[in-house]
Order: structure tokens, then sequence, then C-alpha cells
């Protein structure tokens, strides 16, 4: 996918990640800490998780054909970089969620996971969602800075 109705597609796809992404890792911590929202999340939790890992390479190909066609620039390569490590932030997204549908499971079914297991789990979903949103933020500001950034005489770089 290059274009959506003549406009760049990765312009309009990298909104979903942005707001995805962040949202999905938000609520994962929540369904960590809080089993009522464990209770009622987890599933949606999993499903937002696998649309971004989804979204994710689509995304970042149509980056890279819009670099093809915008010209490189160092900026513009460093935020290609960043994109590119979008998969395994989206796939750690994926990871944390199952091992919250797992807990979801297990409690549904009256086996209970002993503390050290809980906050196990809450540890590696918070890890992979503070990554996970960091990053976002990561390539979401190399990709301002290469379509935005100045020299000091006012020139695109």
């Amino acid at each position: 996918m290059t274009t959506i109705n003549g406009l760049p597609a990765h312009a309009l796809l990298v909104h979903f990640i942005v707001v995805l992404a962040p949202l999905t890792a938000v609520l994962a911590i929540a369904c960590a800490v809080w089993r009522p929202a464990r209770q009622r999340l987890v599933w949606l939790v999993f499903t937002l998780s696998i649309v971004t890992s989804v979204l994710t390479p689509i995304t970042t190909q149509a980056g890279e054909w819009l670099e093809h066609r915008s010209g490189r620039s160092p900026l513009l390569h460093a935020h290609t970089e960043l994109g590119d490590t979008m998969i395994y932030f989206s796939l750690s997204l994926v990871l944390a969620a199952l091992l919250l549908a797992v807990v979801h499971i297990r409690e549904t079914r009256g086996q209970s996971m002993n503390a050290v297991a809980l906050w196990a789990v809450a540890i590696v979903v918070i890890i992979a969602s503070v990554a996970t949103t960091v990053q976002v933020y990561r390539i979401g500001d190399s990709g301002a800075k290469s379509v935005w950034a100045q020299d000091a005489d006012g020139q695109a770089p």
C-alpha cells in the first residue's frame, strides 16, 4: 500500500500506530496491575496488540516507499532505521497481551496464580508497554524532525 486517496499511505497509517500502541500499552498495564480491568479489557488489549502488530509492517513498508520517492537525508535515514525496530516492540505487546490472557483464563477457571507469577507477568507487561511507548515517541520525533527540521539559514535539510 503506497497511497490512500492520493496521499502517501505512511502519513495516514502512522497515526494508527501513534494512537494504538500507547493506548494498548496503557490498557495492558491497567490489566496487569488491576484484576477488574483484566476481567473486562483483556480481550480488547489482545485484539489491539494484534492490530498494532499487523499495521506496523504495513506502515513501515509505506514509509520506505515514501523515503525512496522523497530522497534520503541523514534525518530521514535515522527515522527509517528507528521505524524498522517498531515491529519488535509491537510483537512485545502481543506477548504481553498473551501473558495477560493466560492469567485471565487461569483465573476464570479457578486456577489462581501465585503472587510471584502475577508480579512477574506485571513486570513483563510494564516493561514491554513502557518500551513500546518510548519507541513510538522516538520514532515519531525523528520523523517530525526529518520533515520539519530547518537549519540556521531556514533551509530544510
